[in-house]
């Protein structure tokens, strides 16, 4: 094929409907290239999850909100330690002391904002490594003063295996899709100059506490799924005449 008849082929291949870039250069002393991308997906179940598990607690006085709030956290960490949860997998995640205002009425504009009490919140982020725990864990925080928070995200201890699978499958599909294109401008398809890649990991799945009296006696029912990890590669190739 001559240089005329290549480039031609070269800028078929740039077409938006076919969302790969491909190109190619007027000097004859560079070689033509073609850009794919490849997606790549793996899936696993998770063997971690997340809590945060909040107590708000107020009162008249900020020592007296703060009191209650202390013992209710404390009754948490420990019966967290209690379900087998390591020092490690325990972190505080905030705390502030805010005072309550009565704000004044429409009729009386100028009054000023009246403290009229102090509110305390703690938050818990908690690792539960134990799958099978998660409900009881939820359902004794709760019994235990936690009423704030309650979001959980499911995720894996070490995904590199699940990750290493999903980079595979980017790229064979990026080699594929490069492959089709090659043949379909009658070129060959050279070697591999540059790779590039994106990694999504899953998102947090929240679900939100509800009152004691919203949760049945037993464990809160909790379902894992499966955590999908994706990968996207940029992978260029030399592109060459074919003989």
């Amino acid at each position: 094929m001559r240089r005329s008849s290549l480039s031609v082929a070269m800028a078929a291949l740039a077409l938006p409907a076919l969302a790969h870039t491909a190109a190619y250069a007027a000097d004859p002393a560079v070689q033509p290239r073609i850009i794919v991308t490849g997606q790549g997906e793996a899936s696993v179940a998770p063997d971690m999850a997340i809590l945060q598990l909040g107590v708000t607690q107020q009162a008249s006085t900020a020592r007296e909100a703060l009191d209650a709030s202390n013992k209710a956290m404390a009754d948490i960490i420990a019966d967290m330690k209690k379900e087998g949860i390591a020092d490690r997998d325990l972190q505080t995640s905030s705390f502030s002391v805010n005072p309550v205002y009565v704000y004044p009425k429409p009729e009386a504009p100028d009054q000023t904002p009246k403290i009229v009490g102090y509110q305390v919140n703690n938050t818990l982020v908690v690792r539960v490594r134990d799958m099978t725990k998660v409900g009881q864990v939820l359902d004794k925080s709760v019994t235990l003063g936690v009423n704030q928070g309650g979001n959980i995200s499911f995720t894996n201890d070490d995904p590199a295996a699940t990750l290493t699978e999903a980079r595979t499958r980017a790229v064979k599909d990026a080699m594929a899709k490069a492959k089709t294109l090659a043949d379909a401008a009658g070129v060959s398809l050279g070697k591999v100059i540059e790779i590039t890649e994106q990694t999504y990991s899953p998102a947090p799945v929240p679900m939100a506490m509800k009152a004691r009296d919203g949760f049945a006696a037993e464990a809160v029912p909790v379902q894992g799924g499966e955590n999908a990890y994706q990968v996207q590669v940029n992978v260029t190739f030399e592109l060459g005449q074919r003989p």
